[in-house]
């Protein structure tokens, strides 16, 4: 599927309000944010830095969402409402990941490198919850409205509070299993980057 076709998709079935294709268009500031954030990207990626920070600034003016055109976003996210949103340079954000007003993918101020979240597949991240660092967000894991997230968050587990703390798990998983896991192969890709030093 074509990213437009995608996110029509994506709108209709997260939304109950939307209706048709044009109303969508017109009125979802999250599908249009996320069209500018493509030809941002595009520009970053190919040397074009600054003009691809000016494309995004124009969009964060109409839209009221500021994604850095570094991030890497996959087609089939949800953006609902929207405005208050914020995606950090180093974010990666997969299909199927739904994003609410005030959600903030951004960094600590401490890191380098890869400064913020990666979202995997199917993740719901509610309203004002704020993901910091260069932390994974597991599939189908559902942060609670205005949690703060400073650590990995497994598969399948929902986590609310600041700071954020499991608080029900999904299927029949060990959520300590998971996060080791992910520790295990954030240490093996650093070693890889480094050349086995």
């Amino acid at each position: 599927m074509g990213f437009w076709k995608e996110a029509f998709a994506v709108v209709k079935e997260n939304d109950p309000a939307a209706r048709y294709n044009v109303e969508i268009f017109l009125t979802s500031p999250g599908i249009k944010a996320l069209a500018a954030h493509k030809l941002s990207h595009f520009f970053w990626c190919h040397h074009f830095k600054l003009i691809g920070r000016m494309h995004a600034q124009l969009w964060r003016f109409f839209t009221q969402i500021e994604i850095h055109p570094g991030a890497i976003i996959e087609n089939g996210v949800f953006i609902d409402h929207g405005s208050g949103l914020v995606i950090g340079e180093t974010a990666i954000v997969e299909s199927g990941v739904k994003l609410y007003h005030g959600v903030t993918l951004g960094g600590t101020g401490k890191d380098t490198g890869k400064r913020h979240p990666t979202v995997r597949r199917g993740a719901l991240i509610s309203a004002h919850a704020q993901l910091l660092g260069p932390i994974e967000i597991g599939e189908h894991a559902k942060i609670g409205a205005s949690a703060v997230v400073t650590k990995d968050v497994p598969t399948a587990v929902t986590v609310v509070g600041i700071p954020a703390k499991i608080v029900r798990v999904h299927g029949e998983i060990s959520p300590e299993r998971e996060l080791t896991k992910l520790e295990c192969a954030r240490h093996v890709s650093f070693y890889d980057h480094m050349g086995g030093i």
